[in-house]
């Protein structure tokens, strides 16, 4: 062997010495156990399955709630649903439908739009509508309200944002539909 096979190949066994040597000093100086309780665990609820438990249920009748609502506070809420809606008329398709003149829309009848199987399911044949009740108890939480649905959205737990976001909703609308009568839900 020539003396410049020598030198690379003792150069790369010098190396490697020298990495391994800093990887178990460093092993050593900055070991740390494992700790005994997490700091934070992260439940990822489990969709239920056929027949299991149904949504919770809606306390407020959503006509007394939409009273109060404010669709100003709706919009600002609104944009967590940004990221995969849009609600501007005429506008695109997200990884979910078009917003625009939602409310007393068919369930699952977007122009343009591939809803999941349980969506379809939910939807009667787009017989059902997205009524301002079918909207607070979907919004509420939509994989327990239609499981198997690929909305992956928690849901808006409380009671104020779900009103906010279905009164900013009923905004985007050429012809909105007339508001529910709050005096009829307490009867």
């Amino acid at each position: 062997m020539n003396s410049y096979v020598n030198t690379a190949v003792g150069a790369l066994l010098g190396t490697i010495f020298v990495l391994m040597s800093v990887s178990i000093a460093s092993e050593g100086i900055f070991h740390s156990e494992a700790p005994e309780k997490e700091g934070f665990a992260i439940v990822a609820e489990e969709a239920p399955a056929a027949g299991g438990e149904a949504a919770p249920a809606v306390a407020v009748p959503i006509a007394q709630l939409l009273a109060s609502a404010d669709a100003k506070a709706g919009e600002t809420v609104f944009k967590k649903c940004q990221a995969c809606h849009d609600g501007t008329k005429g506008g695109p398709n997200k990884v979910g439908p078009n917003l625009f003149g939602v409310v007393d829309r068919p369930i699952a009848s977007h122009e343009g739009f591939a809803y999941s199987a349980a969506m379809k399911d939910f939807s009667k044949g787009s017989s059902e509508k997205w009524t301002f009740e079918f909207l607070n108890k979907f919004l509420l939480a939509p994989k327990k309200d239609v499981p198997g649905t690929a909305m992956g959205f928690a849901g808006l737990a409380k009671d104020q944002d779900r009103a906010n976001v279905i009164l900013y909703l009923h905004t985007l609308a050429d012809s909105p539909v007339p508001l529910p009568d709050p005096k009829a839900a307490t009867q």
